[in-house]
């Protein structure tokens, strides 16, 4: 069959994995799956994982322009899409890919994962901000991940041109087979370790927890901040129910969702958007305790799926857990209606089905 539509994408895929790369991975496999598109990509991943990200320095500025080696794969593809950061930097970057797009006629679909693209717009003046803008408003079709987050590109292109795509978890983690123990409290963090993220929130409630004698056991996942790695390690030293495993993918990490009952997410994060991770543990039976940050709330109820607290609270985190612990019937029961809420709306078929839609 004639190739009748030609993509090129540009962002970043693994490695590192992070919620952006994983889902340009997959819209990479998915496209690729169609017989009548033709796809390529550009990667666009910084090699160092840390927390200052939107911050200005050489490392980044020489790794950015050595991606421009292949900005002539834009002569070949007739739509670019493009999963820029949400800071000036992170749109600035793109800079060069937007411009040559746009004057070659292109269509330009514009990805946002997250919550603060228009929020930092908002900050900008002069010079930045009106080519902050001159460079979104180049933007044929917008993409952000929940109705609420619309205001991430209606600054910049009318809002009927901005198209609502959630995320999606693999169905490999759909295992009905697999009974969950709700003796204890089976606690899963499943991201990166960073201060925004709300990993010394998380560690200050099971110092709670173990400090009130509440039975359970804790197991953290995901990349170190090497500017925090210290401080988080002393914490873990200090628990007895918690253990770090590192990076978990395919079958680990699938182990470790299955073994949880709670998922545990007490971000702040700035660019927060609508975290897979929270729809892998709703995949696989975790209750979610979370905060009422970015597009959270747009996937995840209070009292349905799980439990909100209040943003860099340990306590009330500990509360929430602790709620837990004498209510076991009711983590059971939400575990499963997380389950079925999951196959309705957030598989990979799903997303398969709302991405072609809009592309």
């Amino acid at each position: 069959m004639k190739k009748t539509k030609s993509i090129l994408i540009i962002g970043p895929f693994p490695e590192p994995t992070t919620g952006v790369s994983l889902a340009n991975k997959v819209v990479r496999d998915i496209l690729n799956e169609q017989s009548n598109y033709n796809v390529a990509s550009i990667n666009t991943s910084y090699s160092r994982f840390d927390e200052a990200i939107g911050k200005f320095s050489f490392h980044k500025l020489f790794f950015n322009l050595s991606f421009y080696s292949k900005a002539y794969k834009i002569l070949s593809y007739k739509t670019i899409y493009i999963t820029p950061g949400q800071t000036f930097f992170g749109v600035i970057k793109y800079t060069g890919f937007i411009i040559i797009s746009s004057l070659l006629g292109r269509e330009i679909i514009v990805h946002v994962h997250g919550n603060h693209m228009g929020n930092e717009y908002k900050t900008l003046h002069g010079v930045k901000k009106k080519l902050f803008h001159y460079l979104l408003s180049k933007t044929t079709k917008g993409i952000v991940l929940s109705k609420s987050l619309k205001g991430n590109m209606t600054p910049f292109i009318a809002e009927e041109k901005v198209k609502v795509l959630p995320n999606f978890a693999e169905d490999y983690l759909l295992n009905t087979t697999i009974k969950k123990s709700f003796e204890k409290l089976q606690i899963i963090y499943l991201s990166n370790l960073m201060e925004e993220k709300g990993i010394f929130d998380l560690l200050d409630a099971l110092t709670l927890l173990e400090e009130s004698k509440i039975p359970y056991e804790a197991k953290i996942a995901g990349a170190i901040d090497y500017t925090q790695k210290e401080e988080i390690e002393k914490r873990f030293y200090t628990l007895q129910h918690t253990t770090y495993v590192g990076i978990v993918k395919g079958n680990e990490k699938n182990d470790l969702l299955n073994w949880g009952t709670v998922f545990v997410l007490p971000t702040y994060y700035k660019m927060e958007g609508q975290p897979i991770s929270i729809l892998e543990a709703m995949a696989t039976g975790n209750v979610i305790l979370t905060t009422t940050h970015a597009g959270i709330p747009d996937v995840v109820t209070g009292g349905i799926h799980g439990r909100f607290f209040e943003k860099k609270n340990p306590k009330e985190l500990y509360k929430a857990l602790a709620y837990f612990d004498t209510n076991k019937d009711e983590l059971s029961q939400m575990s499963n209606s997380n389950k079925h809420y999951f196959k309705k709306n957030f598989t990979r078929l799903q997303f398969k089905q709302r991405l072609l839609e809009i592309i």
